[in-house]
């Protein structure tokens, strides 16, 4: 494994280790239904405990198969924020980057830390624009959404546009998710999938230059923006979840949230068909995960689903890492190893329908996030 990662749930234990070790008491709020607007609500909520823009993709070069990754979090830090000290680290930023390359059969990834300001890091609040030292990710236009990412680390380098080609996706009931049985466990949450991808990627100082004419589906990216004052439920020790653009222009979501003894907590997710501007949303009982094979890692000796029977109202599908190895280990930054990486979607007749990615955390120890 290359340098440690962070997931979204990683990120968020680490946050709540933040607000516990605060002088300041903090409790989770029931978040109000609102109407997000944009461009506004791509840009950062720092009222708000954490957030982060996260995207994934699949991507082609010359006929070889890659994955990547990128995401920016932000926290608020609740014990600082009526020092008047410019040096008060009232905000942290997070940035997390990752690359698969199927042919060497490998997982690249780094991550980077920093208090918001100085010039070094920062996420404004009117767009979408999140800056760690030289690692960017930022949203331009006005009628289509197109994101352009920039990241270098020692390994590989992602230079690329990701332009959007459907209408946003929002999420749960009008951008408000659910995520536990409680209702101050909930997040604003919306998604960007079918993001068509130019540019290139570099691994080890090769650059691949992503085919023009790579077929129907391929190249493409996912984006979820999420924010929220929440915590995950005492009970919930991790979270599986899958983000899929279907080859046909459809895309698919769905998520749980998983007990200690593999039972499920809460789940959801959405379907939107390709050419439909409403999504079907899916409520927390029509949503199951079904392991059918399992991966032992050679590094922390978890035992992780590699593939998935996932059913939902809108179709019953297999999910099915293209890599086994794809486990993070940032245990030497926030003591969490999980599993997230680049898999494919087939349905009922076996067809492989699409791509995406399949994240799993608490398969090595149980995420606490309170």
């Amino acid at each position: 494994m290359q340098n440690g990662g962070l997931s979204r749930r990683d990120w968020l234990s680490f946050a709540a280790r933040v607000i516990a070790a605060s002088s300041l008491p903090c409790a989770a709020l029931a978040l109000p239904p609102r109407t997000l607007v944009f461009p506004r609500d791509h840009g950062s909520h720092p009222e708000l405990q954490t957030e982060w823009w996260y995207i994934t993709g699949h991507a082609q070069s010359k006929g070889r198969q890659l994955g990547f990754q990128v995401t920016f979090f932000r926290s608020r830090v609740a014990s600082t924020q009526e020092m008047r000290s410019a040096f008060a680290a009232k905000q942290l930023i997070f940035a997390h980057a990752a690359v698969t390359d199927i042919e060497g059969r490998v997982q690249h990834h780094d991550q980077r830390i920093a208090r918001a300001g100085f010039g070094i890091a920062s996420a404004s609040e009117a767009d979408c624009d999140v800056r760690l030292r030289d690692w960017t990710l930022q949203r331009h236009g006005t009628t289509q959404d197109r994101f352009v990412t920039h990241i270098q680390s020692s390994q590989f380098a992602l230079d690329l546009t990701l332009q959007g080609m459907q209408p946003l996706l929002l999420q749960g009931n009008a951008g408000l998710s659910r995520k536990g049985p409680e209702v101050d466990q909930a997040s604003y949450y919306y998604s960007v999938p079918q993001l068509a991808v130019r540019g290139s990627i570099s691994i080890d100082g090769v650059r691949h230059v992503l085919d023009d004419e790579a077929g129907p589906g391929v190249n493409r990216a996912w984006m979820d923006h999420e924010w929220s004052e929440a915590l995950m439920h005492a009970e919930a020790v991790g979270w599986d979840w899958i983000g899929m653009n279907l080859f046909d222009g459809s895309a698919l979501t769905a998520f749980r949230l998983r007990r200690a003894d593999g039972s499920t907590l809460w789940a959801g997710g959405s379907m939107r068909a390709a050419g439909a501007t409403q999504a079907r949303i899916f409520a927390h009982d029509e949503v199951r995960f079904t392991p059918s094979r399992a991966w032992s890692s050679p590094h922390s000796k978890a035992r992780y689903p590699v593939e998935w029977r996932v059913e939902t109202p809108s179709g019953r599908f297999q999910v099915r890492a293209l890599l086994d190895d794809q486990e993070l280990d940032s245990s030497g930054s926030t003591g969490t190893v999980y599993w997230e990486g680049l898999s494919e979607l087939i349905d009922g007749d076996q067809k492989v329908v699409g791509r995406g990615y399949l994240e799993m955390t608490g398969y090595v120890s149980g995420i606490r996030l309170s």
